[in-house]
């Protein structure tokens, strides 16, 4: 599957990442935040279901389950 990524500031220069099925907008729950493009046209292996440049973890699942996927609270990046 081809995820676009997008990227939010955080508190102390940390970033959150969402991944959404290429193409698709941003899901209505997740505009109220300042998402801006990050990347475009993003592999996610079918075997491994992971993006950890963006430390997101299970996107395929998360993406199966709410249309998107989002980088984990407490994340360490």
């Amino acid at each position: 599957m081809r995820v676009d990524i997008y990227c939010r500031d955080e508190a102390q220069g940390k970033h959150s990442y969402l991944a959404v099925p290429e193409g698709k907008p941003i899901p209505e729950e997740a505009t109220n935040t300042d998402w801006h493009a990050e990347a475009q046209h993003v592999e996610v292996d079918d075997d491994r279901d992971e993006l950890p440049k963006y430390h997101i973890e299970r996107p395929l699942a998360q993406i199966g389950a709410k249309g998107y996927a989002i980088t984990g609270v407490g994340a360490q990046f």
